[in-house]
Order: structure tokens, then C-alpha cells, then sequence
């Protein structure tokens, strides 16, 4: 029995350190270490593939008394919870010959074509900028820090570029737009949900960063794939 704890601990362990690096960087290996424990005994797997194990840590960590101290990181596991999801996504092609439908059809008739794995986490803390000090360099710790102690609300954008996960700052409205778009919501719904948002600055930062694969219009007759 012994035996069989300390290999689901370490097993645990593992699972998580794979899909919350930041929060391990965060807490430091032995509050992570126990962290992962209680979890384990909290919520034991339920599936086969222990890599899909983890997905209630955020809120799994907002119950522990020893955490409140540190109230952004559920937050801060939310985004890399959804990077994880974002790496296993299935793949999508980009077809950019259909952004001409932007210049011919009416935006009530337009879907966009986002990259796999896109998500928006919505959080009163900078989990942006954390995640990506610690992921990527940018911003600096420093930067990052600052923000955390100001207080500085943030939604973070998820998606992924090739085989690559990103995450960054969310422009002005984007998370409203994206949560339309992800829905399946036209891009009239999502240009009406986001009227902060700058389609103009956001259309080339979405192609060029492969957050937008393409577009494709529905009319009454069905799907319209011709550019």
C-alpha cells in the first residue's frame, strides 16, 4: 500500500508539473509536491490518460486555506490549464485566401476560423503577464511584479501557432469578441459584443500570429466556400 501511494504521489506530481510549470515556479517544489498530494486524494483521476488529470486544480486551489494568501494563482492555473488543452488540440490548416471574404460578404453572413485550442481567461490579476515571465521573458519578472502588486486586471488570450501554445494580453475587447467567436457566433455577434475592440489593429495581429486561420460565410443556402 505504501508502495502504491508514493508511485500515484509521484505520478501526480508529474501530471501536474507538466501542465502548471508557472504555478510549481510560483509555490516552489515542495509546496507543489504537497499540493499535487492533496489533489490527488481530493479528486483522484476518473480517466485512463493521466495527462487529462488537473483540469479542477484552479478551483481546487481557491478552497485551500494555505493559499489564500495567494489569490491570483487559481487564476494564473486557469491560463495554463487552457495552454495545456490548446497543445493536444486537433490540428487546423489555414486557408488566408478566404480572408477575401471579409471585402465581399456581409459580416452578419462571416465566421471566423480560429487556431485550435482557443480560449480567453478572464482574471482581476495580471495572469498575462505572469505566465508569460515565466514561460517566454516578456515582460520581465520585474514588470510582471509590479503589476501583481497594483492590482492590475488582465485577460489573457490562448491559442496555438503551429505546434506551439501562446498566451498574451488581450487587446481592448478581444475577450468579448473571441468568446462570441468560439461560441460559433457570426462576426457581426462578436463585432456587436466588442465595441471597444479595433477590428482594423486586431485583423492583422490575428493573421500574422496564426490566431485566425480563415473565414467562411453561411447564407440560407448553407456554407458559401468560394473567396
Amino acid at each position: 500500500m505504501k508502495v502504491y501511494k508514493a508511485n500515484g504521489h509521484a505520478l501526480a506530481h508529474g501530471a501536474l508539473l507538466l501542465a502548471y510549470p508557472v504555478v510549481a515556479q510560483l509555490l516552489g517544489d515542495d509546496s507543489f509536491a504537497d499540493l499535487a498530494r492533496a489533489h490527488w486524494h481530493a479528486q483522484p483521476p476518473t480517466r485512463g490518460d493521466i495527462a487529462q488529470w488537473g483540469a479542477d486544480l484552479a478551483a481546487f486551489m481557491e478552497t485551500s486555506a494555505q493559499l489564500q494568501d495567494e489569490p491570483y494563482l487559481p487564476d494564473v492555473a486557469r491560463v495554463e490549464w487552457a495552454l495545456h488543452r490548446c497543445a493536444g488540440a486537433p490540428d487546423a490548416q489555414s486557408d488566408l485566401a478566404t480572408l477575401a471574404l471579409l471585402t465581399t460578404q456581409a459580416p452578419e453572413q462571416l465566421y471566423l476560423r480560429l487556431a485550435p485550442g482557443c480560449a480567453v481567461v478572464r482574471s482581476v490579476w495580471p495572469v498575462a503577464s505572469i505566465v508569460g515571465a515565466h514561460l517566454d521573458g516578456s515582460p520581465s519578472m520585474e514588470e510582471a511584479g509590479a503589476q501583481l502588486r497594483r492590482g492590475e486586471a488582465q485577460n489573457a488570450v490562448v491559442w496555438r501557432a503551429a505546434l506551439r501554445p501562446r498566451v498574451r494580453l488581450a487587446l481592448a475587447g478581444e475577450a468579448d469578441a473571441l468568446q462570441v467567436l468560439v461560441a460559433g457566433g457570426s462576426l457581426a455577434q462578436a463585432l456587436d459584443a466588442a465595441p471597444e475592440l479595433d477590428f482594423g489593429q486586431w485583423l492583422p495581429l490575428a493573421v500574422h500570429s496564426g490566431l485566425l486561420l480563415g473565414v467562411f460565410a453561411v447564407d440560407a443556402a448553407g456554407l458559401v466556400a468560394q473567396t
